[in-house]
């Protein structure tokens, strides 16, 4: 429960940092937290919880290392501690976090666990590279850390539906956008374009072989995992676009879009998706699915669609109040997922 609260900590400072980065009101006005908020959304949040579910598995004690400082360099970096020693406690958070999937991996050495090793392993390495570099040439490698991780959770989640190949095509995908990835740091425009590709064929192949496509049609709990499936695809789909025909994106619009449309559009929507599924074996509490649900997922996407729109046109109102919708959709599925929690 303590790295929960770091991950929910990090989650609520990354919010704020967003609505600096927008612009508006936010509760704390500060610099520094429009400056790291991408790492602490994705490293501090995602990795915290995915590590965190990952640890739950091995079922080691020294397995919590992983989300335990990951979760602490998010917090380092946001209460004013020197920002060095919060970028080298998130190096260490992804290398624990990377040995353990390796430890997975020799318990069970099998081709799902060999992508989950290849996802962790982006995490080390951007978190290293952070250490000397600036951010924006090193969005790639935390795209290719997000993309693979959960496209190996949906392989495992859907192994039934997806088919034989569906382990072999993961490895191969995963494997071309790590090395489209690396290209990146060297060739900015020739791997953000491949990278953009691979995003797409990804996208393309969740939608064609998950589960979205076969559930929408049905009620409850498989509806709304359905909608939540399609809806991150749709977005992937979209931040590869951009990244394919811009290349490293210049403007202000395409990276706002390529950001967002892989960490919000689709790595939130993936994350709503799981929550009623994953969440349990993570708090060790029911989260039963509820109506309500609904709200912050419509929100995310009408958030989504306003926002690239309004960037990509450069029309700042709209694309201010995409973003705003945006946090208000994360606030309003947080508050959602503890009153289920509690009521449960």
């Amino acid at each position: 429960m303590a790295i929960i609260a770091l991950a929910g900590f990090s989650l609520l400072a990354g919010l704020n940092a967003g609505l600096l980065r927008l612009g508006v009101w936010a509760p704390v006005d500060s610099d520094r937290l429009a400056d790291i908020h991408g790492p602490v959304m994705v490293l501090g949040f995602m990795g915290t919880l995915i590590s965190l579910e990952r640890a739950q598995a091995l079922r080691h004690a020294l397995a919590y290392l992983a989300p335990a400082l990951l979760g602490l360099g998010s917090l380092t970096l946001l209460v004013g501690a020197p920002i060095s020693l919060g970028k080298l406690l998130l190096f260490d958070g992804g290398l624990a976090f990377f040995v353990l999937t390796i430890a997975l991996w020799r318990r069970a050495p099998l081709g799902l666990v060999a992508a989950q090793v290849l996802g962790a392993l982006f995490t080390a390495l951007f978190a290293g590279l952070w250490l000397v570099a600036e951010i924006a040439p090193l969005l790639p490698l935390l795209a290719a850390f997000l993309v693979i991780t959960i496209a190996a959770e949906r392989a495992e989640l859907a192994q039934l539906t997806m088919g034989k190949r569906a382990i072999p095509l993961l490895l191969a995908l995963g494997s071309v956008l790590g090395v489209a990835a690396v290209v990146s740091l060297f060739l900015p425009d020739l791997g953000a374009r491949a990278v953009g590709l691979i995003l797409i064929v990804i996208a393309a192949w969740l939608f064609r072989d998950d589960v979205g496509r076969r559930m929408i049609r049905t009620d409850g709990l498989r509806r709304y995992n359905a909608a939540s499936l399609l809806a991150g695809n749709l977005w992937l789909a979209v931040a590869g676009a951009v990244w394919l025909i811009g290349g490293q994106p210049t403007s202000s619009g395409a990276y706002d879009a390529v950001i967002h449309g892989t960490f919000l559009g689709f790595g939130m929507a993936m994350i709503m998706a799981h929550a009623p599924i994953i969440f349990p074996a993570v708090i060790g509490r029911p989260l039963p699915y509820r109506k309500a649900m609904w709200v912050p997922l419509t929100l995310l996407n009408v958030g989504m669609a306003l926002r690239l729109s309004g960037g990509l046109a450069g029309i700042h109102l709209l694309y201010r109040t995409g973003g705003v919708i945006t946090v208000l959709a994360i606030l309003t599925f947080a508050v959602t997922v503890v009153v289920s929690v509690v009521r449960a």
